[in-house]
């Protein structure tokens, strides 16, 4: 974007009766690809003296390794010298370069961001992202709540039209505008297939934040329902006519489908028996976890972070981003899970459920989930918004 507009003194609510009246000039740019602030400084015909000044103003303020491309910065020019220099990254990522006299002095803005504790309302029509858009909420918030319901609904195979879902979340405002999510302190999912779902956030005395039902009972098993948030599945467990063999063969796994990058996650604590590429399967991850279970994840793109062999892995650790290698059709993960030694289907297996809240804690946990229920079964949204309490912490 390269704007400039010229505004004399008047324009700017100061009189002016001279025919040298002070002279206004501003210039809006962003960086653009292979640019340094300095070259988008001297591309903007900023003289290069000021452009060092500029750039010594910032130094120790601003890191300029950290200059993207898409990033916008605006010029005030008075009688031809820089007067304003301002740089922004995002709603709360903004620098300053002033005049004092005949320095520059260079700062970072404050911006005022406000923490309010918000009650938000979906009911799905057709995906959870439509929902999320409908209800006038950042789609963010639909990865928010997949992850907290992740051990119980599989948010592409077990949502039905008119299933409806609230989450008391924390927000992130600044100047009316929602920056970011924050936590989810309590959730519920009313489903036409899975039921009625309710957790409660809970910090234990380690610090430790879990998710736990009315009861106490731990919201988590020891599975995930899914190795993705989101993907359809496109071929299922058991016999199948081979795309690619043209032949009738057994399907050890489930394939979902999902673009190439997506992140894969382990369904469970474990340890990396392997990954590396395994022909046919493409670029592999095997895990090995308790009593027995082995997973598998194919046809990769590439592998997470540090994920080698007799690696630990937790669950939800992303340990993969899928792909389109090996003997592939398109881009897809091949999820096997084995029980024994014997391949199982997936998408039938019951898991038991993690430990749940210690006894000690118990009271002290029904007593704020109970504040926080009545909060998040409020006829009225405003009504709790921003009037939430903080998350339970465990007491001893």
């Amino acid at each position: 974007m390269k704007t400039a507009s010229l505004l004399c003194l008047a324009a700017l609510g100061v009189a002016s009766t001279s025919e040298a009246a002070t002279q206004f000039e501003i210039k809006n740019r962003r960086i653009e690809p292979r640019q340094t602030l300095a070259g988008a400084l001297h591309d903007a015909q900023l003289p290069d003296e000021q452009v060092t000044a500029v750039i010594s103003a910032l130094e120790g303020v601003f890191d300029f390794r950290k200059s993207r491309v898409g990033d916008q910065f605006r010029l005030v020019m008075k009688n031809g010298e820089l007067d304003f220099f301002d740089y922004r990254q995002s709603t709360v990522d903004e620098w300053q370069v002033r005049r004092d006299g005949e320095k520059y002095i260079g700062s970072k803005r404050s911006i005022e961001v406000e923490k309010q504790v918000s009650l938000v309302s979906l009911e799905i029509n057709s995906s959870l992202y439509e929902a999320t858009l409908a209800a006038g909420e950042d789609p963010s918030i639909g990865l928010v709540l997949s992850d907290v319901f992740a051990w119980d609904i599989d948010f592409y195979r077990d949502v039905r039209k008119g299933d409806k879902a609230k989450a008391l979340v924390e927000k992130f405002v600044s100047k009316g505008r929602v920056l970011r999510y924050g936590e989810v302190l309590a959730a519920t999912y009313e489903g036409g297939l899975v039921g009625n779902k309710r957790v409660f956030r809970y910090v234990l005395p380690n610090g430790e934040a879990n998710f736990f039902q009315e009861d106490g009972a731990s919201a988590k098993k020891t599975f995930l329902k899914s190795p993705l948030k989101y993907a359809h599945v496109t071929s299922s467990f058991g016999s199948r006519f081979h795309p690619v063999l043209q032949y009738l063969k057994n399907h050890n796994g489930v394939d979902y489908g999902t673009p190439i990058g997506t992140p894969v996650w382990a369904v469970a604590d474990g340890t990396v028996v392997s990954a590396g590429n395994a022909g046919a399967a493409g670029n592999m991850v095997l895990l090995r976890h308790a009593n027995g279970m082995e997973t598998q994840y194919m046809h990769l793109s590439r592998f997470g972070d540090g994920v080698r062999a007799g690696q630990r892995v937790r669950q939800k650790q992303v340990i993969a981003y899928s792909g389109n290698t090996g003997r592939s059709t398109g881009p897809h993960l091949h999820f096997g899970l084995k029980r024994n030694g014997t391949y199982a289907n997936p998408l039938t297996q019951k898991f038991p459920r993690a430990d749940p809240l210690p006894k000690e804690l118990t009271a002290d946990f029904l007593a704020k989930a109970h504040d926080m229920a009545q909060q998040i079964d409020a006829v009225s949204v405003a009504a709790v918004a921003g009037k939430a309490g903080p998350p339970p912490t465990a007491t001893k």
